[in-house]
């Protein structure tokens, strides 16, 4: 059981240091438009909101990939399986349950969903935080200036 917790613990730590580092891009990238004119505040808002999230779901895709290589590395799962597939089936807590872990690695897969519980709740907040920041920069009545002018953007 300490190797499986083991495992699950490591692949949990890169995945928390991919996560900052997409967090660290995702509000670059904020701070960097912000530093823009945003003559259309609805089309900026839009755009920022997009990139951060595209820029969180690639953390998400390559948090899911280093789950499946660590199942092919030590073998939790059935032979034959499709390791990505299972990655993400317990990353994203849906859970199907027609590929299950071998005994011997029987809890990497609720560690690979407690991982990906709190990288979506760190995403969410990611997104929320930006969104924020974004409005701010904009000012309190920009977006409602800009559809009261006309500007359906």
């Amino acid at each position: 059981m300490m190797i499986q917790l083991l495992v699950g613990s490591s692949v949990s730590v890169i995945n928390i240091i991919i996560h900052a580092l997409a967090t660290v891009a995702a509000i670059s990238i904020a701070r960097w438009t912000a530093l823009k004119d945003a003559r259309r505040p609805r089309l900026f808002l839009m755009g920022i909101m997009v990139a951060t999230v595209l820029v969180l779901m690639l953390a998400h895709t390559i948090e899911v990939v280093v789950w499946s290589l660590s199942y092919a590395v030590v073998g939790a799962a059935p032979e034959g399986s499709d390791l990505l597939y299972f990655a993400f089936v317990n990353y994203t807590t849906l859970g199907y349950g027609d590929v299950i872990p071998v005994k011997e690695w029987r809890l990497v897969g609720p560690m690979a969903a407690m991982n990906g519980i709190l990288m979506f709740g760190w995403s969410t907040a990611v997104l929320f935080e930006v969104l924020l920041k974004t409005i701010e920069h904009l000012g309190p009545n920009a977006l409602h200036r800009s559809f009261s002018a006309g500007d359906r953007s």
